[in-house]
């Protein structure tokens, strides 16, 4: 009965049901679902925000009015951003944090073109492959010390400073600071993620003092202070990404972890380094979008959309069973491909050009049995060619645009919270291998594969739009599927992320993780039970799952210049213009 009931588009669908039945008037005036919109679809949580001189969209209403409060004393998107990274690393620590690293993918209206940053840390240097084997640990552990790579997101908040700010940075992170000091009332989601990590991090040193209060999490509604965080951020104001990495506290942090079994040293902080990257695309029915190139794995989007451009997956609707199957495929290709070959290029030549090419997308798509679903597939070998986590989006009134991408892995990190400064370090280090020979093979000083990734779309060689999924290997699957939404099934910006989702598990992971043979397909509430039952006939595992399915931000740009703002309805974020 549960089950059945489930089907039925979950308690949601449950209740207007019962509505309907009470108020059968109201089914037959909207169709076969009953519900109160007038125009859009039907599972659109609202429409589109409209706005033409500045959009921000966070997964925290505060820090949305915080981007926005920027954009208004004349700072540029990119501190508006950052402006609004600071508050959620205060008010959202369940899922990024200075501790963490940073992706962002910029328009620079001026120059018209794409800048990308990949500012993600690297491994201990004093950290020897060999220890894991001398310990008896066949797999990097979740949580602790030995995860802990350095924290890359400081330095991009000054790599993108440098280019793109217009206010001090003092200015930039006050709000962050006043919240931190004042308080903030936790909301809803992150207060029941913050509850469930106490269990696991509650044993590593400084994170209750820190995260605490009370001796528990804080709950919906109740108003949280950090005042370690508020002195951390204000000596990276006055002190600049130096403070932190060359100062007391790239210190305090090596102290820390010496003396708590870690190996992340001052050395490594004081060393550390981003990297400006040029993105990389692939065209999708006139419409180019793009991603940054590996260690992360943005080009999994674009290797499942070149595997699907040859469907007419406009005929088979968006609910169909031959839709669902041949995305399901078309994922399970592209992350064997992901789990063979994205890593840090720093230490291995990945053939990036020719995975993203519609050439080799067309030797993989020959693969994909149109009735049957897979038990596996093997990576493909493309020749080498010599020669949980935040996302934002904030655009201003020139026209500049930046997809940001933020994290600490795993929620709250690491367990890890370094002496007074407020925060938790990232466990990113978990994502090596400890295969010998394999591309995400861990060694000292190299970047992790990395999942977390922003987007971007443009048309015509103008800004189309500014997007990101949130939610580990659910973020390439998500891309796609709002790409392929708004192309191929005419929904606006809000309706492509409120959409019902499709989501494939269990493919080979880069950490050596392999799932049930064939892996699982969950699709959320919304999708037909008939679908479901076709997908199990075609040989696909399917689960009936809630809460998976990532968290979505995204600023639209129409040629007149109208900004058209969507936030997440499955978190607690917020878009805002003016």
């Amino acid at each position: 009965m549960e089950c059945l009931i489930r089907s039925f588009d979950g308690k949601r669908s449950l209740n207007r049901l019962v509505a309907a039945l009470v108020f059968p008037l109201a089914l037959f005036a909207t169709g076969t679902e009953a519900y109160d919109r007038v125009v859009g679809e039907g599972f659109a949580s609202r429409s589109p925000v409209l706005a033409t001189n500045g959009m921000a969209a966070t997964s925290q209403p505060l820090a949305t009015q915080i981007a926005l409060d920027i954009l208004k004393r004349g700072g540029s998107a990119v501190d508006a951003a950052i402006a609004a990274n600071a508050a959620q690393g205060l008010m959202e620590p369940t899922g990024c944090g200075i501790g963490g690293d940073l992706f962002a993918i910029v328009w620079d209206a001026r120059e018209k073109k794409l800048f990308g940053l990949n500012a993600s840390g690297r491994s201990p240097k004093s950290l020897p492959f060999s220890y894991f084997a001398d310990n008896g640990l066949e797999r990097i552990p979740s949580h602790g010390p030995l995860p802990v790579s350095v924290p890359g997101a400081v330095d991009g908040w000054f790599e993108l400073h440098g280019e793109f700010g217009r206010l001090p940075m003092s200015e930039i992170l006050q709000p962050a600071i006043d919240y931190a000091e004042t308080g903030f009332p936790v909301t809803q989601l992150v207060a029941y993620y913050w509850n469930r990590s106490v269990p696991r991090l509650q044993e590593f040193p400084g994170f209750t003092e820190t995260f605490m209060p009370g001796g528990r999490a804080p709950r919906e509604g109740e108003l949280f202070r950090n005042p370690r965080l508020a002195k951390t951020y204000q000596r990276i104001a006055e002190g600049g990404r130096e403070a932190f990495y060359k100062g007391d506290i790239a210190r305090e942090i090596a102290n820390y972890m010496k003396a708590n079994g870690g190996f992340l040293s001052y050395e490594d902080m004081a060393s550390h380094q981003s990297e400006w990257v040029e993105p990389v695309s692939t065209n999708y029915r006139g419409y180019d979008v793009w991603e940054l190139p590996p260690n992360g794995q943005g080009i999994a989007a674009l290797q499942i959309l070149n595997i699907l451009e040859s469907y007419d997956l406009a005929a088979m609707g968006r609910t169909s069973p031959e839709y669902v199957h041949l995305f399901a495929e078309a994922k399970k290709l592209a992350f064997e491909d992901r789990a063979k070959w994205y890593a840090d290029p720093a230490f291995n030549e990945i053939p990036v050009q020719k995975l993203i090419s519609k050439q080799y997308a067309a030797e993989r798509r020959k693969l994909i049995n149109p009735d049957r679903a897979s038990k596996r597939y093997d990576a493909g070998n493309p020749a080498l060619r010599h020669g949980d986590t935040i996302y934002l989006t904030v655009a201003d009134a020139e026209g500049n645009m930046v997809s940001l991408i933020q994290s600490n892995y795993r929620g709250m990190g690491s367990g890890m919270t370094p002496g007074d400064l407020g925060f938790i370090l990232q466990d990113r280090g978990e994502m090596f291998s400890l295969r010998e020979g394999h591309f995400n093979q861990y060694q000292p000083g190299k970047r992790p594969f990395h999942t977390i990734i922003p987007a971007f779309i443009t048309r015509n060689d103008q800004p189309y739009m500014s997007f990101g999924v949130m939610g580990g290997a659910t973020q390439p699957q998500m891309h796609a599927q709002i790409v392929i939404n708004m192309v191929d099934f005419g929904m606006n910006v809000q309706e492509a992320g409120d959409a019902p989702r499709i989501l494939h598990s269990g493919s080979s992971q880069p950490t050596d993780e392999v799932m049930a043979e064939g892996g699982y397909l969950s699709l959320e509430d919304g999708f037909p039970m008939e679908t479901r039952r076709k997908l199990v006939q075609m040989g696909h595992q399917v689960r009936f799952e809630s809460g998976p399915y990532g968290g979505y931000q995204g600023i639209l740009r129409t040629d007149d210049g109208v900004y058209h703002g969507a936030s997440e309805s499955r978190k607690d974020g917020h878009a805002a213009g003016y």
